[in-house]
C-alpha cells in the first residue's frame, strides 16, 4: 500500500480499536506496516534503490526461473509465455498491434502489461513461486532487465535501476493500452468506485449464534500449535475448555509454545508439500514413489540433493520442478534422507 494509505489505515485502526471495539484488535506497529508496504506504483513510488544488468539477470533467470518459463521466457509448457508477440513498431506507438490480430496464437505477458512497475512489483513479491520474496532488490532489477532485453525494449548491455526505470517505461510496448472500459458498474459515465455505504439501522451488538461442539474442538490437534511463527494472532489452545466469555480489554494474546522443528516441518516450510504428497501424486510424484524408485542406489542422496537444488524435468513427466537454490544444503540433505528412509 502507499504511505498515504498506510497512514489512513493506521488512523482508522486507532479509532476502531480504541473507541469502537474495546478489547478487540490493536494498532499496527511501524514494522508491521513496513512489512506489507512493499508495492511499487506506476509512478514508481515505493520502488527501492538498486540496479541490475541484463547479463546478471540472465544468470538469475537460468538459476531460478527458467525451469518453469524457459531459457528465453518463451516456454508454454507450464505457464503462458512471458515474451513474444511485440514488435519495434509497438515500442514506438505504445500499443501492441497483435492484441487485435485474430491470428495471434497466444497473448504473452509483455503484450499485455502496460507498466514496467507491474513486472518489478509482481516478480519481487511473488517469484519464484516456490520461494516468493527470496530475490533481492538488485536481482529483481536484473531479471526485469533481462525480460525487457528479450523483448528488445533495452539493449544487451543495459543496466536497469531506480534512476532510469521511468525512461524505460516510455518504451513499454503496451504502455498506451490501458482502458477504463471494464466491468465496474457505471455511475454518470464513470466506474462506480465512490459509492457511499448503504448500511443503516445496524444493531449495536451481535450475539454469537453457533459454537464448536466439544467432541470437535480438538479434532485436528491443538490449533495454538498450527500458526505461523510471526504476527500477533495465535489460535486458541483447543486442548483446554473454551473461554466462558470474550476476553477483556487487558487480555494479552496467548503465545503458542515453541515447537521443536522436525524434518517434516522443513519439508512444509520450503513449500515441498505444494507439489508432493506422501502417498498420492499432486503436481509431482508422491514421496513413496520417490523412495521406491531411488532407495538403495549408491550415492543417491547426494544425487537427489543436487537435483532438487538445480530443478529440472523429464524423470517424472514434462512438468518441471523449480530450482531450490535458496534452501541450504544441510536442509536438503535432511529432507532427502527423510524421504528415502521414512516413507
Amino acid at each position: 500500500m502507499s504511505s498515504v494509505l498506510a497512514l489512513s489505515v493506521n488512523a482508522y485502526a486507532e479509532t476502531s480499536a480504541s473507541q469502537r471495539y474495546v478489547g478487540i484488535g490493536r494498532d499496527a506497529n511501524p514494522a508491521e506496516v513496513a512489512a506489507w508496504d512493499i508495492d511499487v506504483r506506476p509512478d514508481f513510488k515505493g520502488l527501492p534503490k538498486g540496479s541490475g544488468s541484463v547479463e546478471q539477470g540472465q544468470k538469475v533467470w537460468e538459476a531460478r526461473c527458467a525451469s518453469c518459463h524457459g531459457t528465453f521466457a518463451e516456454s508454454n509448457e507450464v505457464f503462458t509465455p512471458i515474451v513474444g508477440g511485440t514488435t519495434p513498431d509497438d515500442i514506438k506507438t505504445g500499443r501492441v498491434a497483435s492484441l487485435s490480430d485474430r491470428k495471434q496464437p497466444q497473448r504473452t505477458t509483455l503484450m499485455k502489461v502496460a507498466t514496467v512497475s507491474s513486472l518489478w512489483d509482481y516478480i519481487h513479491r511473488a517469484m519464484p513461486w516456490n520461494a516468493p520474496r527470496s530475490l533481492s532488490d538488485d536481482d529483481t532489477f536484473a531479471v526485469v532487465a533481462y525480460l525487457l532485453n528479450l523483448a528488445e525494449v533495452v539493449p544487451d548491455d543495459f543496466i536497469l535501476s531506480n534512476d532510469n526505470i521511468a525512461e524505460v517505461q516510455k518504451r513499454m510496448p503496451n504502455r498506451n493500452g490501458m482502458t477504463l472500459k471494464h466491468g465496474l458498474w457505471s455511475s454518470k459515465g464513470q466506474p462506480d468506485v465512490h459509492a457511499s455505504a448503504c448500511m443503516n439501522n445496524c444493531v449495536p451488538f451481535v450475539q454469537i449464534g453457533s459454537t464448536l461442539p466439544d467432541y470437535a474442538r480438538n479434532a485436528h490437534g491443538n490449533i495454538a500449535e498450527q500458526n505461523r511463527e510471526y504476527g500477533p494472532y495465535r489460535g486458541a489452545d483447543t486442548t483446554k475448555p473454551p473461554l466462558s466469555s470474550l476476553p477483556g480489554s487487558n487480555m494479552v494474546a496467548a503465545t503458542a509454545h515453541p515447537k521443536v522443528q522436525t524434518v517434516e516441518d522443513l519439508f512444509k516450510e520450503n513449500n515441498c508439500s505444494a507439489c508432493h504428497a506422501k502417498s498420492s501424486k499432486l503436481v509431482g510424484p508422491s514421496l513413496i514413489d520417490i523412495a521406491n524408485k531411488y532407495r538403495g542406489q549408491a550415492g543417491v542422496e547426494d544425487k537427489l540433493v543436487a537435483k532438487v537444488k538445480a530443478g529440472g524435468s523429464g524423470v517424472w513427466g514434462v512438468i518441471p520442478m523449480p530450482a531450490n537454490s535458496q534452501v541450504s544444503d544441510e536442509s536438503l540433505h535432511q529432507i532427502v534422507h527423510w524421504i528415502l528412509n521414512d516413507q
